[in-house]
């Protein structure tokens, strides 16, 4: 949610924030719930096939394809959150010291790491675009005809729209970083 680091406060100590930072952030945080409950499912999935390994001395169908896919879909719905909450991993080590001995430097330091880190997720946003046309064009699917099979473009769905989400997350921080070397809250 909001924070007193990136919003601006009343003289109060009160937040506020926007109706549209609001609408955002439960965007970014619905996302990263689907994610957790597709850590959940994942999860079932794995149980029921060790049991079924166990009772019946084979594999569930779809279990190994449908978890990579399931994987990195749940990794790419969680990232906005991630990169929301400043719980990437970087050298704070350098970062923390620098911004609070000299805090536009470290804004700037800051401003072009998440510039950066929206272009490329936006690049692979847009990758992935051509992806799912593809695997839907194709009628891509993973498993074994005539068993068990399951289409990719859901998964393929998930993963662009995580990876925009979390590129369109990274350019508000961009602009974050820029008011803080205007000196504007």
């Amino acid at each position: 949610m909001a924070t007193p680091s990136n919003n601006p406060a009343s003289p109060s100590g009160e937040v506020h924030i926007s109706a549209l930072e609001r609408a955002w952030c439960r965007v970014v945080e619905g996302f990263s719930a689907l994610g957790t409950v597709l850590i959940g499912v994942l999860m079932l999935i794995i149980c029921a096939d060790i049991v079924a390994r166990n009772a019946a001395g084979a594999s569930l169908p779809l279990v190994s394809e449908g978890g990579a896919l399931l994987v990195v879909t749940l990794v790419a719905l969680q990232l906005g959150a991630t990169v929301r909450a400043g719980r990437l991993a970087r050298t704070e080590v350098v970062i923390v010291p620098l911004t609070q001995r000299l805090p536009k430097t470290g804004a700037l330091l800051n401003g072009v790491f998440d510039l950066v880190g929206a272009v490329t997720l936006g690049m692979i946003a847009w990758t992935s675009l051509r992806v799912v046309e593809k695997d839907m064009t194709s009628s891509e699917f993973i498993g074994v005809p005539g068993i068990a099979t399951l289409p990719t473009w859901p998964f393929r769905v998930l993963v662009l729209v995580g990876f925009a989400v979390a590129s369109i997350e990274f350019g508000f921080r961009v602009f974050r970083a820029l008011r803080t070397l205007r000196g504007s809250r």
